[in-house]
């Protein structure tokens, strides 16, 4: 996806050993007692990539860029840690993005929002009901129970989509990020 006005960086998430594939080296942003959404989140695989991360959040910054112009999101597991990025660590970005994606049952994050007063960043969340692998129900809850805790959040569900993106999806999101981070009259990044 491509923007005029808009610096896309698209981070990379390091290998690492996975315990779902017994301990075997994946290409994932944390790790996972299981790929389930019932088990204790293994926080300190999450809060190193949180610490990495903001490094890239900071360095924007430098730059000039404001953190009310700044998204983050992701697919799969990539919407899980920016769930967790936004709402635990960077409360004033303008957004995040989850698609397929899903957080714990007991997530640090619903912790972390406890109580919390301060207007949160919009959640744009997409999710196919034939997903096997993060199914949609677990979407769905973490849609709602964000809801429940002050988030603005969207659920934007595509039936028969499976682990997936399409078009569809694609598009949405565009018109998401474009509605987040309009081109201002007469500015645009190279």
């Amino acid at each position: 996806m491509a923007f005029q006005h808009i610096k896309v960086i698209y981070p990379t998430a390091p290998a690492r050993p996975y315990t779902p594939m017994k301990g075997a080296i994946s290409t994932v942003w944390f790790d996972r007692y299981k790929i389930s959404n019932d088990c204790p989140e293994h926080i300190e695989s999450i809060d190193s990539m949180c610490q990495g991360l903001t490094d890239v959040i900071n360095d924007e910054i430098k730059n000039g860029i404001t953190k009310d112009k700044i998204l983050i999101g992701g697919f799969s597991m990539g919407g899980g840690m920016a769930m967790h990025l936004a709402y635990r660590f960077h409360r004033d970005l303008a957004g995040v993005f989850a698609l397929s994606s899903f957080l714990n049952k007991d997530s640090a994050v619903y912790e972390a929002l406890k109580g919390n007063e301060s207007v949160l960043p919009e959640l744009f969340q997409c999710h196919g009901t034939a997903d096997q692998l993060v199914l949609y129900s677990w979407g769905e809850e973490t849609n709602k129970v964000l809801k429940s805790l002050g988030v603005s959040a969207s659920l934007h569900t595509f039936p028969n989509l499976s682990h997936e993106l399409n078009r569809t999806v694609i598009e949405d999101l565009k018109t998401w990020i474009l509605k987040k981070l309009p081109v201002e009259a007469g500015k645009s990044n190279e």
